[in-house]
């Protein structure tokens, strides 16, 4: 619900203090710490000022004893509200920063994750002109970050990205277009191979469903209740089904010196490289920030 549907509700409930910035954050930090650690919430408080009053931390920290009007007031306690039920804080303030990218998010697509995040900037740091040289093919896209990204990186490069869900496909379009980043949208089923494409590209690169249903148990309710589940599950008696069709593609589209990047389930690392193995290719596993096994790159086998 907006803020202006929601202002005509019953706001009684209202508990802070005063509308001074310091009972602001009181009142985030007395109803939130429990939940989320004073940490992670001094970050939302972080974005959620920026967001709504176009301040940065600086100007958060020299200006405590501020007041903010009674809209602004609102917007805050809204949002108190919407994190106390575990809404993601992008949804709340609608956007997500990715690779220097502005990237709204809604329910219909998979927040964007610092791991991914790291496995674009090692792709533009690794691949430099050899990615320029040929295409970009981006499956299983959601909101578009990866394409939109990796088409501001290497703007000679033509960019095609593909999903399944139309709704995601509208966001990602958006995005593309918010961002001045051109590449070409085709709605298709990564696992009915897709005939949007022709040709073949210098990279292939996915952040495809990895996450197994008997994993649901150790997952956030953040996670649980907003990200699609589209994006996110696999049956457990196929967790690899989108890396066996994303193999395929690649061994028909992608270019003789061309690689393919995709994001993985760190347990199964192992097994995921198996899948390319058998068609030909020569997988590596990296690491992410955390030291676990998060993102494969692939060329075919030499001779």
């Amino acid at each position: 619900m907006g803020l202006i549907g929601r202002m005509g509700m019953n706001t009684r409930n209202i508990r802070f203090r005063s509308n001074r910035v310091r009972d602001i954050l009181a009142l985030y930090h007395e109803e939130l710490d429990g939940m989320y650690g004073s940490g992670e919430v001094g970050v939302f408080l972080d974005m959620l000022f920026e967001a709504f009053l176009g301040w940065d931390r600086v100007r958060l920290l020299t200006s405590r004893e501020q007041t903010i009007d009674q809209s602004d007031l609102l917007r805050f306690h809204w949002a108190l509200e919407d994190l106390k039920r575990h809404r993601p804080i992008q949804h709340i303030i609608g956007h997500v920063d990715f690779c220097g990218c502005h990237i709204a998010v809604s329910p219909d697509v998979l927040i964007p994750r610092p791991e991914t995040e790291e496995m674009v900037e090692w792709i533009v740091k690794s691949y430099g002109l050899r990615v320029m040289s040929g295409g970009i093919l981006d499956l299983c896209t959601g909101s578009g970050c990866i394409a939109i990204a990796l088409k501001k990186a290497f703007p000679a490069a033509e960019v095609t990205a593909v999903d399944v869900s139309s709704k995601a496909l509208a966001m990602a379009r958006q995005n593309a277009e918010n961002n001045g980043a051109e590449a070409h949208f085709v709605e298709g089923d990564v696992l009915d191979g897709v005939n949007g494409f022709n040709g073949s590209y210098g990279l292939i690169v996915s952040n495809p469903p990895y996450v197994m249903e008997k994993e649901r148990a150790q997952m956030q309710r953040n996670v649980l209740d907003y990200d699609p589940a589209l994006a996110l599950f696999v049956p457990d008696d196929d967790p690899l089904r989108f890396y066996k069709a994303i193999a395929i593609i690649a061994k028909e589209h992608l270019a003789e010196n061309g690689q393919v990047v995709a994001e993985i389930n760190e347990a199964l690392g192992d097994e995921t490289c198996a899948v390319f193995k058998t068609q030909g290719f020569n997988p590596k596993v990296h690491e992410d920030f955390r030291g676990k096994p998060r993102w494969i790159s692939a060329q075919f086998k030499t001779q």
